[in-house]
Order: structure tokens, then sequence, then C-alpha cells
């Protein structure tokens, strides 16, 4: 360290003042929820090429970027954030994730992260014991004999429901890995998938167009009656279904698909079950909501995002299995400089993740629950989902305003009177005027105006002043 540097416990000091002060502006909506500068003229004001080329960040220059920085993000914390599915996460899970990065522990093999790779090993079975699964104790963790189930964190949804098609893709067409596609397998989504599932069927080498969508009722969920017959008529045709995939939520308007009646179609015609439950899994949680998620326990994946209802930093995934061995098996692959026989006090999650370099994502996910406690925990999702349905009973009572449907988790759709351009032109005014922050989404064939109730924070009085603020913008637009 250059003597000019000031020690890191003084800059660390720095950041976590700069950052309180942030959280609580934030949530004391002292700042805008979203302030969209242009791209270059952030990078001028952040003076990113100056800091680059003197190597000055520490300190003054180090607290001045940091504020810099922090006055042009978008604040999570604020209660108008209601745009996408990411938490606001806990703040002890964000030291989590400080101490993470200071460590750099790369925990994906054992020996580069004992601590790190233990509390992971922790958290993934408790996880698989929330879907209702058997976990195991580390020294069985790879037997063939023993038929516990087993998973891994990764980072982020899209890379879990890739890793959980390479699973399934091992288990029911093991030759593929060595021997390629054998051009007949398809994958069936639901209507209101998340985009990552027809990317990664195209990943995994069968084809866009072998990513098939399930018949579906009027609102968009699965429809098992009609699953039969579609299934039936592929198989006619010579298709093999890999796997099928069920939402637990749809991300769009955010409803669960039938899981028990699913699950007994796939186990007929022995089909891979794999569950998105990357945003609806925090409802496990909860003794009040797990309803919603009946039958997952007969998956044969799952996915599971704790960055979403469960206040967890991001990106914290859990690809889960019902049975180890299909995801053990997934990567048919070696790599003598790590994998070879040691001593081995522990287990390297190595085999059953695409990264070799991996973060120690179980801690900030750890320090995140046992900050709040699991009671603490499912209030927390409890509370989101009853502010949407009490935020959806507010809106039905306004005129001129639609709901699209009566919300089953924390996502709330909703419109005013006037065609789809208008939905977008008073999104964007919205983010303009910077006091909320929302999205939209296609639904039933139209434009919706779309919340998702992230922070705790957020109260029917400032729906109330949304709303407000929805009907003056439109009716000031021509």
């Amino acid at each position: 360290m250059s003597s000019r540097q000031t020690p890191f416990a003084d800059d660390a000091a720095i950041v976590v003042q700069a950052l309180a002060d942030y959280i609580r502006e934030s949530a004391g909506q002292a700042a805008p929820v979203i302030h969209q500068e242009s791209l270059e003229r952030l990078i001028d004001q952040l003076d990113l090429r100056r800091h680059l080329a003197q190597g000055d960040l520490s300190g003054e220059s180090l607290k001045r970027f940091v504020t810099d920085y922090l006055a042009a993000t978008t604040r999570l914390h604020h209660p108008g954030f209601l745009a996408h599915q990411v938490a606001v996460p806990h703040p002890t899970g964000a030291l989590g994730s400080l101490i993470d990065g200071a460590t750099n522990n790369a925990m994906a093999i054992y020996e580069m992260g004992p601590a790190a790779a233990s509390i992971e090993y922790f958290m993934v079975n408790w996880m698989l014991e929330k879907i209702g699964w058997r976990g195991v104790p580390s020294n069985r963790q790879l037997d063939p004999q023993s038929l516990h189930a087993g998973g891994v964190l990764t980072h982020g949804g899209s890379l879990a429901n890739l890793t959980a098609l390479l699973a399934a893709r091992s288990a029911r067409v093991p030759t593929f890995w060595k021997s390629g596609n054998p051009g007949n397998l398809l994958v069936l989504v639901p209507e209101q998938s998340h985009y990552s599932m027809k990317r990664a069927v195209a990943i995994l080498g069968l084809g866009e167009d072998n990513c098939l969508t399930l018949p579906a009722d009027a609102d968009g969920r699965v429809l098992p009656s009609a699953m039969e017959r579609q299934i039936s008529e592929l198989q006619s045709r010579g298709k093999r279904i890999m796997a099928i995939v069920a939402n637990a939520c749809g991300t769009a308007a955010g409803l669960y698909d039938p899981l028990p009646e699913i699950a007994a179609i796939c186990r007929r015609h022995a089909i891979w079950l794999h569950v998105d439950a990357a945003h609806g899994g925090g409802a496990l949680v909860s003794d009040k909501l797990r309803h919603l998620l009946a039958g997952i326990d007969q998956a044969d994946s799952v996915v599971w995002d704790a960055h979403k209802m469960m206040c967890t930093p991001t990106v914290c995934a859990g690809v889960l299995v019902r049975d180890h061995r299909h995801l053990d098996h997934a990567f048919e692959q070696e790599a003598s400089y790590l994998l070879h026989a040691k001593d081995q006090p522990g287990f390297d999650f190595i085999s059953r993740t695409v990264e070799c370099t991996k973060a120690g994502l179980g801690l900030r996910l750890f320090m995140t629950i046992a900050a709040m406690g699991e009671q603490g925990l499912a209030g927390h999702v409890e509370g989101l989902v009853q502010r949407a349905r009490e935020a959806a009973e507010l809106i039905t009572g306004r005129p001129g305003f639609e709901l699209a449907i009566r919300p089953e988790t924390n996502i709330l759709c909703f419109r005013i009177d006037g065609d789809d351009h208008i939905q977008l032109e008073i999104r964007r005014r919205l983010l303009e005027r910077g006091d909320f922050y929302i999205s939209s989404t296609l639904y039933k064939g139209r434009r919706w105006l779309r919340l998702v109730f992230m922070n705790p924070a957020t109260s029917l009085n400032d729906i109330r002043t949304l709303l407000d603020e929805i009907t003056d913008i439109h009716s000031r637009i021509d």
C-alpha cells in the first residue's frame, strides 16, 4: 500500500457513512427514486478517466466519488420504488456482500473458501427443506446410493434456469454431452414464462424453435386439461419432450401454475418437471402463503431467487434438484488441477455449477435471514403480498382505472382509460417526475402498468399519491 493512501478502515468508514446517509435519504424521499442522466454525462460527472489516470480513489477523493455515484443511482430504498423484482437489501445482508468482496474466497472449491462453502451448504439444505425435500450430511453428498436432494447457489435466476435444464438434459438424454443433440428434443414452457427459459433452450443446443408454449387459460395459467392432447400430438410426430416448465409465479402478473396437476402429467409421461419459482419461491417461508406452491415438492428441479422477495442483495439464486445425482452429473468433464484426490473435509460445489470462480452467495443470504429471523422474513413476505392486495382494492374503487387480475403475490397490473400508448406515456412522464418508478407489461394482449411491491416502507398513502399523479398526467395527455 502506498504511503499516501488512506488505510482501509478509514476508507471503509467513509463508504459506510455515505451508504447510511443514502439509505436514510432514500427512505425519507429526500431525493427522486429515479433520475436518468445520459451515459456520457455521468461518465464526465464521475470523473472516471481522471481517477483511473491518477489512482487517487481514497480519502476525500473517494468520499466525493461515492457521493456522486450514489446521487446517480436508482433508489430502491425509496417508497416510490415499485418497478422490478429486485430486493430492497437488508443492511446486514449487504454487509455480507462487503465481507465476501473483501475476503474474495472463490468457494466453489472447498479449500478456497471453507467458511463460505460451509454456509452455502447449510443454506442450500435450508432451501431444500422449505421445498419439502431431504437434505443430507456432507459426507454423503456425492453418494450415488443416497436419494437425497441437492443444490447450489448461483449468480442469478437466468443462470439458475440454464443449470436446471442442464440437469434435465443430463437425466433424460445422458448421451447429449458427448454425442450431441439427437434432433427431436423439445421443452414446453408457460405462456407467461421468463425470457431466460427460451434463451436457455437455445444455449443448450436444442434451438429456440424447440421451446414451445404450453396451453393456458384466459388468465395465462398453464391448463393441465389441454396438456395431454399437446403431449400426444407432439409424440405422434416423433418429438421427445425433455422438460416441462411451470411458473411459481409468472413474471408479468405473478400467477402460480397448478403444480400438482402438472406434476402428475409429467410423472405419467416420464418428463422432467422444472418449476421456475425465482420470484414466487419466497412464499415458501410463510405458513400463510406456502399453499400457493402446493405440489412443488413433486418437481424434479426448482429455481428460487433469494434476491427477490427475501431481502438478499443481488444476486443469489438457488438451483435445487430432488435427486442430487442429476445435478452432480450435469457437467461431465475434468479439470485435473482442481478435481483430483485430496483431503476433503468439506464439499466442492464446482461440479454443480457453470461457474468455476464463484462468490460466497450463501453468506449474504444467511446474514440477511439471521438478522431478521425466520419469522421476521415470513412477516416481510406476507407484508409485501398484503400491500399488493390492499392496493388492488384501492385501484378497483377508482373511476377510470382497471385491474388486470387480483394479485396472488406482490405483483399488481392495472391501467387507466386509454390505449396502450397512453399507458406507456404515463410511465414515461412518471419517470421524468421521479416520485415513482414503475414498470409495464403486456398481458392478455394489452399493455398494463405494473407495480412490484418490494419495499416494506411503501404505504397505501404512497399508492394513493401515485394514482393521483397518474390521474393528473392522464388529464394532460392530448
